[in-house]
C-alpha cells in the first residue's frame, strides 16, 4: 500500500554535491518552507571550505556526512533516505521503492550518473563511483598482484598514479593520457612521473571523509548493485591505502588507442588458445614480448592483439545519466548523450520539473568560451543556479544565467601536480583557426595558451604558475594579445604587471 505524504513546495532528488547545495540554497532563500531532500545513500555530499579563488575559478572540499547535520544546519530540509521508482510528472508526483508517494510543486532532479561498465555481472569487472565502490576497490587491491585499469577520464588518471605494490595495465581509447583534461603535449609532460618513485605524501588533505559505523552491515557495494551512490569528490583516495599484495612501488605499462575486445575467465581462457603476455619491462630490449606463464583469475583481450592476465579490472570508461525512472513515462526530453535537457533555467520539457548536475544536459546556446563537462565544480554551480532559478520562477521574477557559465574553469590535481584548465582549453570547436603558445619545464610546469585572431581563448596550466587570475582576465576581457606573441609566455617578463 502507498502511502501519501503530505505535499512540498520543493522537492530535490539526489543527495550528491548538486542535489545537496540546491537544497541548500532553497533551504535559504525560503526558511519558512519545507524542502524535501530524496536520496538513495545513506550519507549525503555536502561542499565545505568553499573559496572563491578568481571570478570564475573556485575550490571547496567535499565532505559526506550523515543527513542529521545538514537537517540540523537547516532545519527546514527533511532528508529521506529512499530510492525513486517513478515520477508522474504531470500528477507532480514521485514514487518512491518503499512505496511512498511525495508530492511537489516544484522538482529539481539531481540523481547524477552510474559508471558505464565495459560488462555487466562479472565478478571480475568493478566500477568505480562513490565511496562503497571505492572501499571494496580497496579491498580487492589488497590482494592484487596485477590489474587492468580501462577508461582515460579523471578516476583513471588519480587511480593509476595512486596505486602502488601492484602491476597495472592501463588500457586506453586514445593517442595521449588524459584526453579528456589536456592535449598530447601536456601527457608526454606528466608520463614521467609515472615511471619514478612518488614523492613523499604531501600534507594530510583538509577533505575531510565521513563514514558511519554500521558501514559493513550495509553490505551493498554499489559498483556491482544498484549504483546508485553519489560521485566521488575531490581527493577520494585521500586516506585510503591504495596498496596490492607486491612490494613495487610504481609499476604502470599504457596500451594507447585500444578497447577491450573480450574478458576469459581462467577456463574460459585456457580453452581460447590465445597467448598471454608478460607485464612489459620498459629496461629490456624492445623485441617480441615473453609469454606469461601464470595463471589469472581474469584475462583481458584488447583491440590491440594483446593479451593480459590480472586480478581483477577496474571499469573507469565515464558515467551514464541517471535518467530512467524519470523519463520513463514522461515527455521529458533527452539529449544525444542521454542527459535530461535542460533550458538557461535549468528547466526540463515538462513543467516545473528542473534537473542539475551530472543528470543533465545544457541544452541553451552556450557562451563561446564554456562548455558542460560532468565535473564536481559544475555539479556545485547548476545545483545553486537551480534552486535560484526555481525561486525566481516561484516568485515570478527575472533571472539571468549566472556569470559561472560565461567561462569554463576547473582546478584540480593530477599526478602530484596543480591543474587548471580555462575558457576552450583544448581548442574545443575552434578547428584550425587556432595557435598555440607553449611553455615547459620538465618536472615543474606546463603551460598552454590557445590564441585565436591574437586573442587568450583557453590555458592549461600544470604546476604552481600562479598565472590562472591573469590568464582568466585575458580571456574574459578579450584584449588583443598580437603585439606580445611569444613574449606572453617569457618567463623572464612577469605578464602579472601587464595585465593584472
Amino acid at each position: 500500500m502507498t502511502t501519501t505524504e503530505k505535499k512540498s513546495k520543493f522537492l530535490v532528488v539526489g543527495g550528491g554535491i548538486a542535489g545537496v547545495t540546491c537544497a541548500e540554497q532553497l533551504a535559504s532563500q525560503f526558511p519558512s518552507e519545507r524542502i524535501l531532500l530524496l536520496t538513495a545513500a545513506h550519507l549525503i555530499k555536502a561542499v565545505t571550505n568553499f573559496k572563491q579563488v578568481s571570478k570564475t575559478l573556485e575550490d571547496f572540499d567535499v565532505e559526506e556526512q550523515s543527513s542529521s547535520v545538514l537537517e540540523e544546519k537547516y532545519p527546514n530540509i527533511k532528508v529521506i533516505q529512499s530510492a525513486v521508482k517513478e515520477l508522474k510528472a504531470h500528477q507532480h508526483r514521485v514514487l518512491t521503492e518503499d512505496a511512498r508517494e511525495f508530492q511537489y510543486e516544484k522538482l529539481c532532479i539531481c540523481a547524477g550518473g552510474r559508471p558505464k561498465l565495459i560488462a555487466h555481472d562479472n565478478p571480475y569487472v568493478l566500477g568505480i563511483r562513490d565511496t562503497d565502490s571505492a572501499r571494496e576497490f580497496q579491498k580487492r587491491l589488497s590482494q592484487a598482484r596485477r590489474i587492468t585499469v580501462v577508461g582515460n577520464g579523471g578516476i583513471a588518471l588519480e587511480l593509476v598514479y595512486e596505486i602502488e605494490g601492484c602491476e597495472v595495465i592501463w588500457a586506453i581509447k586514445d593517442q595521449a593520457i588524459g584526453n579528456t583534461f589536456f592535449d598530447a603535449g601536456a601527457a608526454q609532460f606528466l608520463i614521467p612521473t609515472l615511471e619514478v618513485e612518488k614523492p613523499e605524501k604531501r600534507a594530510p588533505c583538509k577533505r575531510a571523509k565521513y563514514t558511519t559505523e554500521d558501514h559493513e552491515q550495509k553490505g551493498r557495494c554499489s559498483a556491482s548493485a544498484g549504483e546508485l551512490g553519489s560521485a566521488l569528490g575531490p581527493d577520494w583516495h585521500e586516506g585510503m591505502k591504495l596498496h596490492g599484495a607486491q612490494e613495487v612501488s610504481h609499476k604502470v605499462h599504457v596500451e594507447y588507442q585500444c578497447e577491450v575486445q573480450k574478458i576469459y575467465t581462467q577456463e574460459e581462457f585456457l580453452k581460447s588458445q590465445q597467448i598471454p603476455l608478460l607485464f612489459p619491462d620498459p629496461s629490456s630490449n624492445k623485441g617480441k614480448s615473453p609469454t606469461d606463464k601464470e595463471a589469472w583469475p581474469v584475462y583481458v583481450q584488447l583491440t590491440n592483439g594483446k593479451c593480459y592476465g590480472c586480478d581483477f579490472i577496474v571499469s573507469a570508461t565515464g558515467v551514464i545519466p541517471n535518467t530512467e525512472p524519470f523519463t520513463k513515462g514522461n515527455s521529458i526530453e533527452e539529449a544525444d548523450d542521454s542527459g535530461i535537457k535542460v533550458d538557461d533555467h535549468m528547466r526540463t520539457s515538462v513543467p516545473d520539473v528542473y534537473a542539475a548536475g551530472d543528470v543533465c544536459t545544457a541544452s541553451w546556446e552556450p557562451s563561446a568560451l564554456w562548455q558542460q563537462m560532468r565535473l564536481w565544480t559544475q555539479a556545485r554551480q547548476m545545483g545553486w543556479y537551480a534552486a535560484r532559478c526555481m525561486a525566481a520562477d516561484t516568485l515570478g521574477e527575472p533571472l539571468e544565467l549566472d556569470f559561472c557559465f560565461e567561462l569554463f574553469s576547473h582546478i584540480t590535481r593530477f599526478f602530484n601536480y596543480k591543474v587548471v584548465l580555462l575558457g576552450k582549453y583544448n581548442a574545443q570547436g575552434l578547428g584550425s583557426e587556432h595557435e598555440l603558445l607553449l611553455r615547459c619545464t620538465k618536472g615543474q610546469e606546463y603551460v598552454k595558451a590557445v590564441m585565436r585572431n591574437g586573442r587568450l581563448v583557453g590555458a592549461v596550466l600544470i604546476g604552481e604558475t600562479d598565472l590562472e587570475e591573469t590568464f582568466e582576465n585575458l580571456i574574459l576581457n578579450q584584449m588583443d594579445l598580437s603585439a606580445y606573441g611569444e613574449d606572453l609566455l617569457n618567463p623572464n617578463i612577469d605578464i602579472e604587471d601587464y595585465f593584472d
